[in-house]
C-alpha cells in the first residue's frame, strides 16, 4: 500500500513521462551535442560550490561501465596550491577532478575507456550547471612526479588517467562563439 502511494506521488510531481531520457526531445541530446571545452585562460573568478561539486562527482559515478566494475577512482582537488601542481593555469574555486584506474594507463584498456566515460559524464555535468569546463589527457605527468600520486591519495596500483578543469564561465561565453570548429561528419562517419 505505501509503494502505490509513493509510485502516485512521484507521478503527479514529475509528471506522466517517467523514462524522461528516452524522450525525443530530451534536453541532454542539446547539451551532448552543444558542448565545448573552455579556453585555459578563459575561466572567470568565482567559487564551484559544494552543491555543483557533488552533482558533478555524482554524475561521473553515474557513468556506464564495462560489466559494471566502475574501476576509477575520482580524486576533486580543491586546495590551490596541489591543483597548480597539475594545472599550473588553475585559479582559486576551481576544482581539478582527476580520474584514475589500476593499471599503468597505457595497456588497461577496458579502465582507460571507463574512466574516461565518467570524467564526459563529469565535463557534460559541469556544462548543464553552467560551468565552464575542460579535459587534459596529459595525466601522465601526475603519474612521474614525484610523490603527486600520493598527495593525491591514488593508490601505487592506480595511473591518472584524465584531468577535467571545472570552474566559473565567463559572461557572454556560449557554445556558437566560443567552440572549436568541428572536422565535417562526412569526413570522420561512415554509413553502410
Amino acid at each position: 500500500m505505501k509503494k502505490s502511494i509513493l509510485v502516485l506521488i512521484l507521478i503527479f510531481a514529475f509528471g506522466l513521462n517517467l523514462l524522461p531520457a528516452q524522450s525525443a526531445n530530451n534536453p541532454a541530446l542539446a547539451l551532448i551535442t552543444n558542448n565545448f571545452s573552455l579556453g585555459n585562460n578563459n575561466f572567470a573568478p568565482g567559487q564551484v560550490t559544494t552543491a555543483e561539486r557533488d552533482a558533478i562527482v555524482n554524475a561521473g559515478l553515474r557513468a556506464p561501465s564495462a560489466g559494471n566494475r566502475q574501476p576509477w577512482l575520482i580524486t576533486v582537488v580543491q586546495n590551490l596550491e596541489l591543483a597548480r601542481q597539475i594545472l599550473p593555469q588553475a585559479a582559486q574555486g576551481d576544482l581539478i577532478i582527476v580520474v584514475s584506474g589500476a593499471g599503468d594507463g597505457a595497456t588497461n584498456g577496458p579502465v582507460i575507456l571507463d574512466c574516461a566515460l565518467a570524467a564526459q559524464n563529469m565535463f557534460l555535468a559541469a556544462q548543464a550547471l553552467g560551468l565552464g569546463a575542460r579535459q587534459f589527457t596529459n595525466a601522465a605527468l601526475i603519474n612521474r612526479t614525484n610523490g603527486l600520486k600520493a598527495q593525491l591519495g591514488i593508490p601505487a596500483n592506480h595511473n591518472a588517467i584524465i584531468v577535467t578543469r571545472v570552474g566559473r564561465m565567463p559572461a557572454g561565453v556560449d557554445a556558437v562563439s566560443s567552440a572549436s570548429p568541428r572536422a565535417n561528419p562526412a569526413d570522420k562517419v561512415v554509413y553502410r
